[in-house]
């Protein structure tokens, strides 16, 4: 079965009257013998699912890149059922029967075939989508899957649920520590720079454009903006940095056309890291990017010429458009009014930089190999964890209400003043990082190691108030966890 992905680039040509309604980059399946009907029967199973995939944007799944694992996922099952004489759509028994023979060969059967536990349960939560999608349209009369009845509790309020059967039982993991700690954060720091440990400079390290990486590794640090979001950001996208300094975070909006799932959020920086970037803007990226003659590729497509660009936007080959409404891939083809690409960061010669995973994990790299061996690896997401626990730190410990206090009397935003002293740490949070819900916020956190912000925070709290400490109750506390080990949960 091959997978193809949909573009309507030359649809006028197809003998066609209209526009395809295919989203583009839509995954599609196709039959080895690329035919998608077999006469007036009943559609293929790759046409089924097609047709699922194409819906997957108006039922909770706007992300191109999860319409690539969704089809990437049914295809395999679909595949592996084929090799076994079964179908897509079998009766219940031979769908079970398939189900076993792919747990197996999954959990252990060649070593490239093989998944982990989460990765085994993604494909089963898509593979029951699918399944009761099909079941609700007609496709399908059974679905391989047996479910348990169980009650979701969240802010108070109880609700039912359905829990897939279909997963593997792990042990109760440890913390894994999937953000920086403070002092490896300032490790990180000095390294875009290029700069050792103590702040001197490396005198063994000869790194290029340390301007431009400190500046955008601090901006994503500060933000807790994903990978995508921070590299195709537009120089007039920056927010305007304050008249003065101030300890009270600076709203930063992101724009629909580089968000996950395109949705618009406002989260925030620090007034220092903004400096940071207003100063590379003005300074390296000008002279960097001044009078170069660079083009896009042909295989980006057409230039996009940009003149009269302002905040909102410019017109871009002569009409006028929203920076907002430009998607990753127009981004990337902007040519600036001066010349050079339109992104935040450019490289020698005027041309888009894109390559921060490379520039954070050799820079993870040179860190351990000369100061610190036991600094981690650092890839963009787990900056956004770090932003994550430090964000959710200060939110606990009062230090943002206590920033609000402090500057309540002057020009700040007064009604990011109101929020940041009435809002629950987990809504501001949901909502710096772009959740949709406050529950995927709380899921999120559960894999960092929100459990010592917690705790630090109480502990701070009690000595304020002259509390002692109880150690009948932390040997009651620390019983509980023992239990559980002697029962086998963790």
């Amino acid at each position: 079965m091959i997978l193809n992905f949909f573009s309507s680039r030359g649809w006028q040509s197809w003998d066609i009257e209209h526009r395809p309604l295919i989203p583009e980059r839509m995954p599609v399946l196709v039959d080895d013998d690329l035919r998608f009907e077999d006469g007036p029967a009943a559609p293929r199973p790759a046409t089924v699912v097609n047709r699922w995939l194409r819906e997957l944007p108006a039922s909770g799944a706007p992300a191109p890149s999860s319409w690539e694992n969704y089809a990437r996922a049914v295809r395999e099952w679909t595949e592996f059922l084929a090799e076994h004489g079964v179908g897509l759509f079998d009766s219940r028994e031979r769908l079970k029967s398939g189900l076993s023979r792919y747990a197996e060969h999954r959990a252990a059967g060649p070593l490239k075939a093989r998944f982990v536990a989460t990765t085994w349960g993604q494909h089963m939560s898509i593979l029951s989508l699918f399944y009761r999608w099909a079941i609700a349209e007609g496709y399908a009369q059974a679905e391989p899957f047996n479910y348990r009845s169980a009650r979701a509790l969240f802010n108070g309020t109880g609700r039912e649920v359905r829990v897939n059967l279909a997963v593997r039982r792990t042990p109760k993991p440890h913390v894994t520590i999937k953000y920086l700690e403070p002092d490896f954060t300032e490790l990180f720091r000095r390294g875009l720079r290029g700069l050792a440990p103590d702040g001197s400079d490396d005198n063994g390290y000869r790194g290029r454009e340390l301007v431009r990486n400190a500046a955008v590794g601090d901006l994503a640090l500060a933000t807790g903006m994903r990978l995508q979001e921070f590299t195709f950001l537009l120089p007039w996208e920056i927010p305007a940095l304050p008249p003065e300094p101030t300890v009270v975070p600076v709203p930063f909006p992101l724009p629909a056309g580089v968000t996950k799932g395109r949705k618009f959020r406002i989260t925030w920086t620090s007034y220092e890291a903004l400096a940071a970037v207003h100063d590379y803007v003005e300074l390296d990226r000008a002279a960097t990017a001044e009078g170069s003659r660079w083009q896009p590729p042909r295989r980006w497509g057409e230039p996009l010429m940009v003149s009269d660009p302002d905040a909102r936007g410019g017109r871009i080959n002569g009409v006028r458009r929203p920076w907002e409404s430009l998607s990753t891939a127009e981004r990337r083809r902007l040519v600036a009014p001066d010349g050079g690409s339109c992104l935040l960061a450019v490289k020698n010669g005027g041309g888009p930089f894109t390559a921060w995973a490379t520039v954070f994990e050799r820079t993870a790299d040179r860190i351990r190999t000369r100061f610190e061996p036991r600094f981690p690896h650092v890839y963009p997401h787990r900056l956004r964890h770090t932003f994550s626990m430090r964000t959710l730190e200060y939110l606990v410990t009062g230090h943002y209400r206590q920033a609000a206090k402090l500057v309540r009397d002057t020009d700040a935003d007064a009604a990011l003043v109101f929020y940041l002293s009435k809002a629950d740490p987990l809504l501001v949070l949901r909502d710096l990082l772009g959740h949709s819900t406050v529950l995927t916020t709380e899921k999120y956190l559960r894999r960092l190691d929100t459990t010592r912000i917690y705790r630090e925070a109480y502990e701070g709290a009690g000595a304020a108030a002259g509390l002692t400490d109880d150690t009948a109750a932390e040997h009651e506390a620390e019983a509980e966890f023992c239990d559980e080990i002697e029962d086998g949960a963790v």
